[in-house]
């Protein structure tokens, strides 16, 4: 296989993103909210792997016709965003007024923080909460807290993305890359089975789920505490 056709097949594996985000949309649509997130966490899989893939086949270079990013970011909108946004509010969780409160605040906010070009930061963490709706949205469907809790939460992750407070890349984030990468893998795992057993896990995938989620929610505020802004 030729070094453009390789580059080639990574931007179709991230396209697949899209394929996997219609699936959970209809899975949203019949209300198998299981469903929804197993095809939500195999698109976050994928997002997880097409990225290395990317550098490790220099796909600018070598197919340079598809902006990767761009790619990327309209297909992350859809799986982190928009999908796990609907779920929110037409599941119940959050319904009248708090849930359109939620939807509005979610999806705009997300918009902007998308187009941002200064989220990135020099160590390639997030600058500000990177929009990953769709983890905290399955948490959300684990714990079912009352609806003032949830917006309570969307409302504050919702200023996170604009201030600026470190939140690690699993992948490209090289300090603590060693912890963070297993707990991102084993939080899709933990995510994965939380979703399947329809959102009574036993309590080993529940403590698991909350523990590898508090850590990749305080991991990048822990290190700009520790070493600095710049560190």
């Amino acid at each position: 296989m030729t070094l453009q056709a390789k580059a080639l097949a990574v931007h179709l594996l991230t396209a697949t993103g899209a394929v996997f985000a219609m699936l959970a949309m209809l899975e949203a649509i019949e209300r198998d909210w299981a469903m929804m997130f197993v095809w939500l966490i195999v698109a976050f899989a994928v997002d997880g792997i097409d990225g290395p893939l990317a550098r490790h086949y220099n796909v600018k270079t070598y197919a340079p016709q598809f902006d990767g990013v761009l790619l990327d970011l309209i297909i992350d909108y859809l799986t982190y965003v928009f999908i796990p946004a609907y779920a929110l509010y037409a599941s119940g969780l959050m319904d009248g007024w708090s849930g359109w409160a939620a939807i509005i605040v979610i999806t705009f906010g997300s918009a902007m923080y998308f187009a941002d070009t200064r989220m990135k930061t020099a160590d390639n963490s997030f600058s500000g909460f990177p929009g990953c709706w769709n983890m905290v949205i399955l948490v959300l469907f684990a714990l079912s807290p009352p609806w003032q809790a949830c917006l309570g939460l969307v409302a504050v992750l919702t200023v996170a993305m604009f201030v600026p407070v470190k939140f690690v890349h699993p992948v490209r984030t090289d300090r603590w890359r060693a912890l963070t990468l297993p707990m991102a893998l084993a939080w899709t795992v933990f995510a994965g089975f939380a979703a399947w057993e329809g959102f009574d896990p036993i309590p080993v995938v529940f403590w698991g789920l909350m523990i590898t989620s508090i850590y990749l929610l305080i991991a990048g505020a822990a290190q700009q505490l520790m070493y600095g802004a710049d560190g």
